[in-house]
Parts: structure tokens; sequence; C-alpha cells
């Protein structure tokens, strides 16, 4: 376990060491001059250079990266620009938001998607099976963006059963803060009003985030349960008389984890680092809509800080998947 945790390690170094290289290529690629698009157009020369040389934008290429590459072991991701704070502490403010939609979304994902994959393939060829797999062509193909607008159309502009975009309303004080996620923090400090209506802001957003990790958490459950069903040791617990239950879950569903458990892994990384048009359309205070306004302004910094951040994630998560590969199935182990 050891020597494989060290070897995930290793690799994330390598993988965040060709992240920032391309990142930071990327961005100095873009022909516009950040100084000038963050001083406005009203903006002197010499203002300008000034900004310039202070950011060190006036230095080779080469040598900016190696700066930056200095600050980066030291735990410095630079500072913004649009902000003038330091992105790290940005990230920090922006990070739990995120973390909080991810959440929700994954746990939209599996309320929703195992109970329904497994539904399909115990009745496969059934109308339950045709209606799910209808469910999950429809999660595949809406775009998040017109999904969002639909809910917010429907539940808080025509029925007003739900609060439209935030993360809390205006009449109230954020929890004090503990993880930085409304809904912990609130329960935590026992503000019921705050859990409330947070839990309420939470819904329709992580349902538009969660909607097409469903579909696709629904069709590999659907895959992988029907090729368990289809092994002789399911027909053998069922011959010896075994509860129905029992040899759904014990035996098949146990079975069907490892392709399962891939799935939520990818599925959490690509919910918490793609998040962007879900926290636009719902005006969710997250590393989305940071690196959104990030981009459109030209903060570089910010930008390569939040990228950094989504590339460090899909590591971590697959090596917590290949760890509880050998937790849910015995046969397997680590090395």
């Amino acid at each position: 376990m050891l020597r494989f945790v060290v070897r995930r390690i290793a690799g994330l170094i390598l993988v965040m060491a060709g992240v920032s290289i391309i990142t930071f290529v990327l961005a100095h690629l873009v022909p516009v001059d950040p100084a000038a698009a963050a001083l406005g157009q009203n903006a002197r020369d010499e203002q300008i250079a000034a900004y310039r040389q202070q950011l060190g934008l006036d230095r080779p290429v080469a040598e900016q990266y190696l700066t930056y590459v200095g600050r980066l072991l030291r735990g410095d991701l630079g500072t913004s620009i649009r902000t003038r704070r330091p992105v790290a502490d940005d990230l920090l403010d922006f990070l739990p938001a995120t973390l909080e939609l991810s959440l929700a979304a994954l746990l939209v994902a599996l309320c929703f998607g195992i109970p329904l994959g497994m539904a399909a393939a115990l009745r496969r060829n059934s109308w339950v099976d045709a209606f799910v797999r209808l469910l999950a062509l429809a999660g595949g193909s809406m775009p998040i963006f017109y999904l969002g607008l639909l809910l917010i159309g429907l539940f808080y502009r025509q029925l007003r059963w739900l609060p439209g975009p935030g993360r809390l309303d205006s009449t109230l004080n954020p929890p004090t803060a503990i993880t930085g996620m409304y809904t912990v923090d609130a329960l935590l400090t026992g503000n019921w009003a705050v859990l409330q209506d947070s839990l309420t802001h939470l819904i329709l957003p992580a349902i538009t985030l969660g909607y097409f990790s469903t579909a696709v958490l629904l069709r590999m459950t659907r895959s992988a349960m029907l090729e368990v069903l289809s092994q002789d040791y399911i027909r053998t617990a069922r011959a010896k008389g075994l509860a129905r239950p029992v040899v759904i879950t014990r035996h098949a569903l146990r079975n069907a984890l490892p392709p399962i458990l891939t799935t939520i892994g990818v599925t959490f990384g690509s919910l918490l680092s793609g998040a962007v048009l879900t926290e636009t359309i719902f005006n969710w205070p997250g590393l989305g809509r940071y690196a959104t306004t990030s981009v459109t302004s030209l903060d570089f910094p910010a930008v390569m800080g939040v990228t950094l951040v989504a590339a460090i994630v899909y590591p971590l998560v697959n090596t917590l998947v290949d760890i509880a590969y050998s937790l849910v199935d015995p046969r397997i182990r680590i090395q």
C-alpha cells in the first residue's frame, strides 16, 4: 500500500509539472496584454509598462516560468491580477462552494443512477428498462445550460417551489465558517434556518450538475449488473434458495462494484472540475465561476491556479478508487 501511494504521488508530481508547462505556454500565447486589460482603456503607456514590470511580464518567458515554478514549490500560486489577492487565498475561499455542490450532485447520481440501473438490469427488455434507458439517453444528450434554465423557469419562476440562483437568501447571514460548506457548517453550529435555506438553494444546481453523471452511472450499473447476473455463481445462489434481495445485493451488486466505482471516481472528478456552466447559471460562488471571471479578465495566475487544482483532483480520486477496489473485492491486491 505504501509503495502504491508513493508511486501515485510521484505520478501526481509529473502530472502537475506537465499541466503547469502547458497552461503557462497557452496563457502566454494569447495575443492580449493582461496588464493593459487590468488597468483599463484609460491607462497610459508608462502605467502599463510599470505594471508589466511589477508582474514580471517584461522578462523572457523561460525566466517567468522558472520564477513561477520556484514560487509554486513554496506553495505560492502567485497574485491574482483581478482581485489583487494571493491566488491560494482565492482558491480556499471558492473551493468549499464547488466541493459542496459537487458532493450534492454526486449524491443525486448515486441515489438515482445505481437503483435505476439495477432496476433496468433486473427487468431487462421490459417497460422499466426502456424508460430507464430513455432517461439515460436524455441525460447524456441534454446540455447542462438548457437543463439549468429549464429548472429555474419551472420551479422558481412558475411554481415558486424552490429559490432561485445564489447560495443563500439575502436576508440570512452565512454560518460560522468551519469547512466553508454552508450546509455542513450550519449543521455543526445548529443554525437550522440557514441549513434549511442552503439545502433548498442546493437542490436545483445539484440536479442540473448531477443529471449527466446520473445517466453515465445508470448505464454502467445496468451493463455491469447484466454481466454479473448471467454468471454461474448467481444461478447457484438462486438454486440454493437464497432470498432474492440477498442474491442481488450480496452476490450480484458486490461483484459489479469495480466498474461502478471507476465510474463514480471519474464522475466526481469531472463534477469538481467541470461545474463552470452550472455555477454561472445559478450564480454559485465556486471555482467554476471564479475560473470564468478570471478567463474573461485575462487573470493568468488565477487561471493557472484553478487548472492545477483540477489536475490534482483526478489522480487523487483515482487513487482512492483503486484503494476502494481492494475493500470491495478481496481478489484485487494493490501492488
